[in-house]
């Protein structure tokens, strides 16, 4: 549990408790009561600002109160010292017994130390990837599918119920350009010299395939026939085709879909007049003529014309947008807000959408037609994910086959291992720039957070090791009973004092859709724990091991096995397996 949580429990009972005793002439409004680590360590474990907040209802001063509610906060057995600062804010300091406890909970829970009800099973839609159906991914769709994931993961362990999902662009000129594209290398595979790929075709050889599989199910059924009249045949074929490469690519890192949701599928079942019905029984479309657009410069660039349009500007978006063309064909906008409804209508009112930072553009008018067709009701955020740099030894790699570089999804993980990619692309915020050298990932030094964080846990286990060889194999079981009293050192107390902020900042990482919170996390318990491993190399007081005195020995690997259970319980979160040896 958030230990926060648990003290603020604490202060609003003690609240309670002067109520009810008379020393208060109601029972204020506590909604605002927080209990947050203190901005300056040496001030304690936890800060409340319960008096400043609530003197007011109980017509006192916030000083006068903060020495009422210390006194009665000085009886619990959890806390050892309460100080009150400046105008009225309230300083706890939590008693060795107390973090004991916590470690306790840590070595009972397991990996699912960190798990929360934040969530309260509320429906979360997470979509991302979404990467058009037209060829394999390249090394640009890395970082939204690793990221996309670990948001995922994250909610989950927060308590939602979340959906992964990914949306395929099935329809439109990009597809159609992809089945004519696979009937040419269908004739190909027939034996038809296709020459050089014409303009207006896919020209990567991952098409060949495609070709061959209809020319060797078909034979020269097609050959006689039009495209245009087998067009819808060859592009379902291709559209399937370039799926399956696509989840080839997304199972070599270990991401997987519960929904896989058609763009066609959606227009052809009525969803796209579904969701304009909705928008025209709240009067939010008309017929109109927008103004040029800023990106037309000279007049030949625009032409106005009378178009369907939505009032998008009622829900904060810069300008209204279109709908459907004079010619009344629908825009490429028109689509997504039948998307966003069909989510709505399948229960989902919390949407999570991960983009690349180049549809920065598109974030406001779809936030926009999400509150206008679900009424409000349902939440769209957009997490755009930058770029990545990726470089070798510090040179820029040049995407090229021709230089023998990779420029595929795969191509990256047949070089670089599944966990350490995904971990490297969560070590920065989501819309920062990430540097990826194909090099430095691999380096074993503490300036390479996925080495240090694993590092950490091959080298608990490493003592795990020793310790069987040294007490026999009884020593690791029923640690949670060891007299963790023994454990006095100041750097053992701070470890577990950074093992028990991990469901904090679970919580707030997923509050914030910030999945890197936890990389940075993890990299600071690792570095504490390294910090205590090298202690006992200088002191050999702190060794965790000691011949001599097994109920230390004891109470020291509980400590380091509480540390392995943080260390897996985050990398679960980013699907990412902690070794035990390196």
């Amino acid at each position: 549990m958030n230990i926060f949580t648990l003290l603020r429990t604490e202060v609003l009972n003690a609240v309670g408790v002067l109520a009810q005793s008379g020393k208060l002439d109601k029972v204020p409004d506590t909604a605002r009561v927080t209990v947050e680590p203190p901005r300056d360590a040496a001030h304690g474990d936890a800060a409340t600002n319960a008096a400043m907040v609530l003197a007011g209802q109980a017509g006192m001063k916030p000083r006068d109160f903060a020495d009422l509610l210390a006194r009665e906060l000085e009886k619990l057995p959890a806390i050892e010292k309460v100080d009150v600062a400046g105008p009225g804010f309230i300083n706890l300091k939590l008693s060795d017994a107390f973090w004991y406890d916590q470690l306790k909970t840590i070595l009972t829970e397991k990996e699912h130390y960190g798990d929360s009800d934040m969530g309260h099973g509320e429906k979360v839609n997470v979509e991302f990837v979404s990467v058009n159906p037209t060829g394999p991914m390249h090394v640009g769709h890395v970082r939204g599918a690793v990221f996309g994931d670990a948001l995922a993961g994250l909610l989950t362990k927060a308590g939602y119920d979340v959906t992964r999902e990914y949306y395929m662009n099935d329809r439109g000129a990009q597809v159609d350009k992809l089945a004519r594209s696979a009937y040419l290398r269908y004739r190909e595979a027939m034996g038809e010299d296709i020459g050089e790929i014409p303009e207006g075709y896919y020209p990567g050889d991952y098409l060949k395939p495609v070709g061959q599989f209809i020319a060797q199910k078909d034979g020269d059924k097609w050959m006689s026939v039009k495209e245009e009249e087998c067009h819808t045949y060859f592009r379902d074929i291709a559209v399937q085709k370039m799926m399956d490469l696509i989840r080839a690519d997304l199972d070599k890192a270990d991401i997987h879909f519960d929904v896989f949701a058609s763009e066609r599928a959606i227009g052809e079942s009525g969803g796209i007049e579904r969701a304009l019905k909705v928008l025209e029984e709240r009067g939010l479309i008309y017929q109109g003529v927008l103004e040029k657009p800023k990106s037309a410069k000279a007049p030949e660039d625009w032409e106005p014309q009378e178009m369907t349009i939505f009032k998008s500007t009622a829900f904060g978006d810069e300008t209204d947008r279109p709908l459907k063309r004079s010619d009344g064909t629908y825009t490429y906008f028109t689509p997504d807000i039948a998307y966003q409804y069909d989510k709505y209508q399948r229960g989902f009112k919390k949407l999570i959408m991960v983009l690349g930072a180049d549809h920065a553009g598109y974030v406001t008018r779809l936030k926009s037609a999400v509150k206008a067709v679900t009424n409000g009701e349902a939440d769209l955020d957009i997490k755009l994910v930058q770029m990545v740099s990726f470089s070798e030894n510090g040179q820029p790699l040049k995407m090229s086959k021709r230089a023998g570089t990779f420029v595929t999804f795969a191509d990256l993980l047949n070089q670089i291992e599944k966990d350490v990619v995904r971990f490297f692309m969560l070590t920065r915020k989501n819309d920062s720039q990430l540097d990826f050298d194909l090099v430095k990932v691999k380096e074993q030094s503490k300036d390479n957070p996925v080495f240090y964080v694993q590092y950490a846990n091959a080298r608990a286990h490493s003592v795990f090791r020793h310790a069987e060889e040294m007490f026999g194999a009884d020593i690791l079981t029923d640690l949670a009973s060891s007299d963790m009293s023994l454990l006095q050192d100041e750097a053992e107390l701070a470890l577990i004092r950074t093992l028990a902020a991990f469901p904090r900042q679970v919580e707030q990482a997923a509050e914030a859709n910030e999945p890197h919170r936890i990389a940075y996390y993890l990299y600071e318990l690792a570095s504490a724990f390294h910090a205590l491993w090298n202690k006992g190399r200088d002191d050999v007081q702190m060794r965790f091991l000691d011949e001599k005195n097994k109920n230390l020995s004891k109470a020291r690997l509980a400590l380091i096995t509480a540390v392995t259970n943080v260390i897996g319980s985050g990398l679960k979160i980013f699907g990412v397996v902690p070794v035990k040896e390196m």
